[in-house]
């Protein structure tokens, strides 16, 4: 083999030998900012090596001379051999080409049974990863009620605090916003019949019903199932999530067992509150809009408000809130050690939430229809 000459001087070239191409490099490197060759335009296949018996000084310029010069090479036919680089050298060209982008390398084609195949396959994953989470929060549950949980009370007071009377002003606004949008539509159609009076019948039920609950549902979802997956999914990205792990407390009973008992607690709460606040405004337009007297609302409204309404509201109340906590934690729990990841798994949170809200809300009414309650 032709070596370079060992000399002071920073020199390489490109020689050929049997099937593969010798890139040889010798001299002081340290400090030139000199190029290498260009890549022989027959170096089309085959193996590259190096010859770096004559080197005998390097810096960073020499490992990007060469990084701009193989990368283009980094790919098949072409095969790099770098154990003929020294160690510091051959470590940050390896790891420099090993990051290199290859946009330039056709994708195959993937087919729209293929492609079904893996979206299935994904919606199975999730379907899956979601029920083994809801289990373990029963299993936690099971723990607490056996006095064996690793939950401490002060976290689930701390996130009633949080969850519930910090969420008071949001929820009123709400409800009083959307309750008026509720009584004056409904009591427009009612005044062309001349049925004022039934605006209290028709405020209390559908808001004490229906409203109340799938208001506190989403402003929860918007709200604390973003906060709960932004919490634990930043833990987890700083692996706090592995270190109590390590330390043998489980992380179900520490994280997520306080979040979904606070929402627990609190969730029919806010139901209730919300439901107030609809039947004042539902009050306000009556009376100061369609000339119903306070009594006469007032009467109808406790006519109408019969015990399976108000149960049925609460019901669904306080299984939107645990369901906007199982996901918020979930997408915390799942989430990856990236910044990027822990903004994915908020978003994915509220999604998440609001999707399953709205298919148990669809299942409730009918359930709940089909018993005439």
């Amino acid at each position: 083999m032709v070596r370079p000459e060992s000399t002071q001087v920073a020199s390489a070239q490109w020689l050929q030998q049997d099937n593969a191409w010798v890139l040889g490099i010798g001299g002081e490197w340290r400090g030139y900012r000199g190029a290498l060759p260009d890549v022989p335009a027959a170096l089309r296949q085959g193996e590259v090596r190096f010859d770096t018996a004559a080197l005998r000084s390097w810096d960073a310029a020499l490992a990007s001379t060469l990084w701009q010069r193989l990368n283009a090479l980094a790919r098949p036919p072409v095969q790099l051999d770098l154990s003929g680089l020294p160690a510091g050298l051959r470590e940050i060209v390896s790891l420099a080409l090993s990051d290199a982008p290859t946009t330039d390398v056709p994708q195959p084609r993937v087919g729209r049974i293929a492609a079904l195949g893996a979206s299935t396959q994904a919606w199975w994953s999730e379907g899956r990863r979601s029920l083994t989470f809801m289990g373990e929060v029963l299993l936690s549950v099971g723990r607490l009620l056996r006095g064996k949980s690793g939950m401490r009370w002060g976290d689930l007071a701390w996130q009633i605090e949080q969850t519930g009377p910090r969420s008071l002003p949001i929820v009123a606004l709400v409800s009083f916003l959307v309750g008026l949008i509720v009584a004056y539509m409904g009591a427009a159609q009612l005044q062309r019949f001349g049925a004022q009076n039934y605006i209290a019948d028709l405020v209390t039920v559908g808001v004490v019903r229906e409203v109340a609950a799938l208001l506190v549902g989403i402003v929860l979802a918007g709200r604390v199932g973003a906060a709960f997956a932004a919490q634990i999914g930043s833990m987890r990205a700083n692996e706090e999530v592995d270190a109590l792990a390590t330390m043998g407390v489980n992380p179900i009973d520490f994280l997520v067992l306080p979040r979904v008992l606070a929402l627990l607690f609190v969730g029919p709460l806010l139901t209730a509150f919300a439901a107030l606040v609809g039947m004042a405004v539902g009050w306000l337009v009556a009376v100061g809009i369609y000339g119903v007297t306070s009594l006469e609302y007032v009467y109808a409204s406790a006519q109408s408000l019969t015990l399976p309404h108000v149960l049925v509201g609460l019901l669904k109340g306080t299984v939107y809130a645990v369901l906007v906590a199982l996901s918020g934690c979930l997408q915390g729990m799942s989430a990856g050690r990236s910044a990027q990841a822990v903004g994915d798994a908020t978003t994915a949170a509220v999604v998440q939430a609001i999707v399953w809200i709205v298919v148990a809300a669809s299942v409730l009414t009918v359930v709940f229809q089909r018993l005439e309650w």
